[in-house]
C-alpha cells in the first residue's frame, strides 16, 4: 500500500489550509503526528481545526502539494497486478465516456499519452470551468471577489454578502516558490478552500510548463553577463522572443523559464 507524500511550508496557517500535524505537544487518538486537518479558524498562538482540537503554530507544517507514489510493481503479486491493469483500464474508459470520447479517441489517447504541458494546459482550462460553475452554484445573496498578487504568487478568495458586503469566508492558494504561478488554478484552490470544498489533487500537482508562450512572464539571463530578467513575452518569431516593454529585442537561444503562465487577457 502507498503511502501519501506532502509537500509543506512551516508558516502560520491560514483559514480554509490544510495542515500535517509534525510535532505534536499531545498526541491523541484523533490528534497525531501525520495527522491532516483543515483549519477553520487561525489565532495568534493556534489554529482552531476541523476535528474541533486546537493546534499551537509550532505543532504543524502548512500542506501546499501532495502525491502518491506508484506502487512498487516488483513486489506485486500476478494477480494483484492483473488487478491493478484492469482497475486502471476501467478508470480510463469510464473517465472516457464521462467526458463524452468515442472509443477510437480513447484507444488513441492510451496509445500516445499526453504531454507535461497538455496536461497542464487542461488542468488550466478545467480550473477555469470549475471558478465559473462555483460562483454559479455555491453564491447565492454572495459573491465572490478575488485579490490576485502575482509578486507574492498568491490568491485570496473572499465571499462577501451583498447585504452588507462583511466577509463570510475566506480561503488562501499560495504557490511554491519554484512552481510557476497560475492565476487560474490559484483561484480554483482559493475558491474551493473558502467554500470548504476539497481540492483536487491535479491543482497541487500539475506540471510545470514546458514551452514559451506569448504572454508568458519568464526569466532569462544576459548574453553577456550572468544577471537575471524578468520579462513578458510580446511576440514569438522563428524562434526568437520580443519581450513587452523590456530593454531585449529578439533574444535568440536564451534559456528561459516560465515564471507566470496566467496570460490574462490574452485570450487564453
Amino acid at each position: 500500500m502507498t503511502e501519501t507524500k506532502y509537500k509543506t511550508e512551516k508558516r502560520k496557517a491560514e483559514v480554509g489550509e490544510r495542515i500535517l500535524i509534525t510535532n505534536a505537544d499531545y498526541e491523541l487518538s484523533d490528534y497525531q503526528n501525520g495527522g491532516v486537518f483543515m483549519v477553520t479558524n487561525s489565532g495568534t498562538t493556534g489554529a482552531v481545526l476541523d476535528c474541533g482540537m486546537i493546534s499551537q503554530h509550532h505543532e504543524y507544517e502548512v500542506i501546499i502539494g501532495e502525491h502518491t507514489p506508484a506502487p512498487n510493481l516488483d513486489e506485486m503479486s500476478y494477480d494483484e497486478l492483473v488487478a491493478l491493469v484492469e482497475d486502471a483500464m476501467k478508470a480510463l474508459r469510464t473517465r472516457s465516456y464521462k467526458n463524452g470520447y468515442d472509443q477510437g479517441r480513447f484507444d488513441a489517447e492510451i496509445e500516445a499519452p499526453k504531454s507535461d504541458q497538455q496536461k497542464r494546459d487542461e488542468i488550466v482550462a478545467q480550473a477555469k470551468e470549475d471558478v465559473e460553475d462555483l460562483v454559479i452554484k455555491h453564491f447565492f445573496f454572495t459573491k465572490a471577489d478575488f485579490i490576485v498578487n502575482a509578486a507574492k504568487r498568491t490568491v485570496v478568495a473572499l465571499r462577501k454578502s451583498l447585504i452588507d458586503t462583511r466577509i463570510l469566508r475566506r480561503g488562501i492558494a499560495k504557490c511554491a516558490p519554484n512552481d510557476c504561478f497560475n492565476e487560474h488554478i490559484g483561484k480554483a484552490i482559493a475558491l474551493r478552500r473558502a467554500l470548504r470544498l476539497p481540492v483536487p489533487v491535479e491543482y497541487l500537482n500539475v506540471p510545470q510548463p514546458t514551452e514559451v508562450r506569448v504572454g508568458d512572464v519568464v526569466r532569462g539571463r544576459t548574453a553577456f553577463r550572468m544577471d537575471t530578467y524578468e520579462e513578458t513575452v510580446g511576440e514569438i518569431e522563428g524562434g526568437k522572443y520580443k519581450y513587452i516593454g523590456g530593454d531585449f529585442d529578439y533574444t535568440e537561444d536564451a534559456d528561459l523559464v516560465v515564471i507566470d503562465d496566467s496570460r490574462v487577457g490574452e485570450g487564453e
